[in-house]
């Protein structure tokens, strides 16, 4: 149940950070106001209360291992949002950022 929690977590907290920078970026470069820079402000908030959320309690090992999944995430996003298409290196490193965020998270640790 904590990988699952854990994932959701992660999943959770890239929707808001990406989502509020996409935001800000439609509010900035494509001059949609301030409406939709301050919706993004906000999003961007609540990513930093989301990964409060995660059971791990190290920090650094959160926020190491949430950027593989940042990675992933943005070029997912990328796709639904912008109709953008990764090229295989894209895809390639998103996977190796991914099996990092494995390793970071959820390997066996002793005491």
């Amino acid at each position: 149940m904590t990988v699952t929690r854990s994932l959701l977590l992660f999943a959770l907290a890239a929707v808001a950070e990406i989502g509020g920078a996409w935001l800000v970026w439609q509010g900035v470069r494509e001059h949609r106001g301030w409406l939709w820079i301050g919706a993004g402000i906000v999003a961007l908030g609540a990513y930093g209360f989301v990964a409060t959320l995660q059971p791990d309690a190290n920090f650094g090992r959160i926020l190491a291992a949430y950027g593989g999944v940042f990675v992933a995430g943005s070029l997912a996003w990328g796709m639904v949002a912008d109709g953008f298409r990764p090229d295989r290196y894209d895809v390639a490193g998103a996977l190796i950022c991914l099996v990092g965020v494995a390793v970071i998270m959820y390997s066996p640790r002793g005491a």
